[in-house]
């Protein structure tokens, strides 16, 4: 992809629905009794690589073009799949399935592509071997490609060293076929998309917050889910690169429609207006999963330290801060962010290296990077290494930097926002 520098950025925007929103689902649609009915469902490769795996274990799931239905089977109802469940380059697919073919009454393996293949699976078999399930690495690396062969399961309290939804939802949903009541402490509280629908499909799940700042989320065994009418909010992660493009380029005012803004989310608005955005929350809505329209207004950015309890709230984000960051005057520290080296790419080496070509003052560290911006950045030619928040938050740079910018496989967007290209150039027309 080449991006050219432009200006006058005006319009108005839905972004796509939020990936982790869609997954989940169709989840718990196809582990619910009747029909659940998606709407603003993200038609994106990671969500579809979901339906593909639901489809292979029995579940009827039609996609329509305003609508997914997906016809339950209940808890019990998925079947055998007869050939391996291709996840794609979907970790939150990997992550989460795992979870409840622990407690089926069959076995399964579990692949992807060659991304996946190389990132940390030992996080979920870790706790899922606690409570008795049978899930092996076949190449005894703990990544991918898994084995799960499900078994009764045994109620278990989880002490998670990280703040991981996709941890977190693993064992909860797990936990629906213990013999107990299953909890993990995280941390700090990481997204609770799967606390929140859970719920709402009829299971019984309770957050805690510590003094300390941790929290527990804590399941009951489930008898039964009931389906559910979804409306998914936009991603607040796709939002985030127009909110960047709105807030950088000159003379710009974009309207983001429909924004998810749930708590766990919403750190990348709490560090635009730290960095001195200007960003004014419209229609907000708190029912079910919170929601606001997004007016962004060019904003004179300024450097911030990016750290701590808000780092789950923004870790996908963290690409596209740094970039705001490179054009912000000042310095922004972004540290605690260790979980970037796991993502589809090691983030932190990709957005140094990319920033750098870029002319970019910028140092990598162990849990973040230091940049120094405000320097007139270049045109250059960045790797996306097949990462798409990478390939987007370069996209929005290329927009602002002199010269022209060229996205090697930029087309890697397609994994969470296929028309991305297209809705960044219909604002500067």
């Amino acid at each position: 992809m080449e991006i050219k520098k432009q200006t006058n950025l005006r319009g108005e925007l839905t972004v796509p629905g939020d990936k982790s929103i869609s997954h989940r689902a169709v989840m718990f649609g196809s582990l619910a009794q009747g029909t659940t009915k998606i709407t603003h469902f993200l038609e994106g490769a990671d969500c579809l690589s979901t339906i593909s795996c639901f489809r292979k274990m029995g579940i009827d799931i039609e996609r329509n073009a305003s609508e997914i239905l997906v016809h339950g089977k209940g808890l019990h109802g998925l079947s055998a799949p007869s050939e391996t469940l291709d996840v794609g380059n979907s970790g939150t697919t990997t992550r989460l399935i795992s979870g409840i073919l622990a407690g089926q009454s069959f076995t399964s393996e579990l692949n992807g592509d060659a991304s996946i293949q190389s990132r940390p699976m030992k996080r979920i078999m870790t706790p899922l071997l606690s409570m008795g399930a049978d899930i092996v690495s076949l190449r005894g690396n703990g990544c991918a490609p898994l084995r799960i062969t499900g078994k009764p399961l045994h109620a278990a309290h989880y002490q998670s060293p990280v703040a991981s939804a996709q941890v977190k939802s693993c064992v909860l949903l797990a936990g629906m076929y213990a013999d107990g009541i299953t909890s993990v402490t995280e941390p700090v509280l990481s997204r609770n998309h799967t606390e929140l629908m859970l719920n709402g499909f009829g299971a019984n799940v309770q957050t805690e917050i510590h003094s300390d700042g941790s929290a527990t989320a804590s399941i009951l065994p489930c008898e039964e889910l009931y389906g559910q009418k979804i409306l998914v909010p936009g991603d607040i992660s796709s939002a985030a690169y127009f909110i960047a493009a709105g807030l950088l380029t000159p003379g710009s005012e974009i309207l983001l429609k429909n924004v998810g803004i749930n708590p766990t989310r919403d750190g990348m608005l709490r560090v635009c207006k730290a960095m001195g955005a200007d960003i004014t929350l419209l229609n907000a809505s708190t029912e079910g999963e919170p929601t606001a329209d997004l007016l962004i207004r060019t904003s004179s950015l300024h450097g911030t330290t990016v750290e701590g309890e808000i780092i789950p709230t923004l870790i996908d984000e963290i690409p596209m801060i740094a970039v705001m960051a490179a054009f912000a005057e000042g310095t922004t520290v972004i540290r605690d962010a260790q979980e970037l080296k796991v993502k589809e790419s090691d983030r932190i080496a990709v957005v140094t290296e990319g920033l750098k070509r870029m002319g970019t003052d910028i140092q990598p560290t162990d849990d973040g990077m230091i940049i120094h911006g405000g320097k007139p950045l270049h045109g250059a030619e960045i790797n996306s290494y097949l990462d798409h928040r990478i390939a987007m938050s370069f996209a929005v740079a290329g927009t602002i930097c002199d010269g022209t910018l060229t996205i090697k496989d930029g087309d890697c967007v397609k994994i969470s926002y296929p028309e991305f290209y297209e809705d960044l150039y219909s604002l500067g027309k």
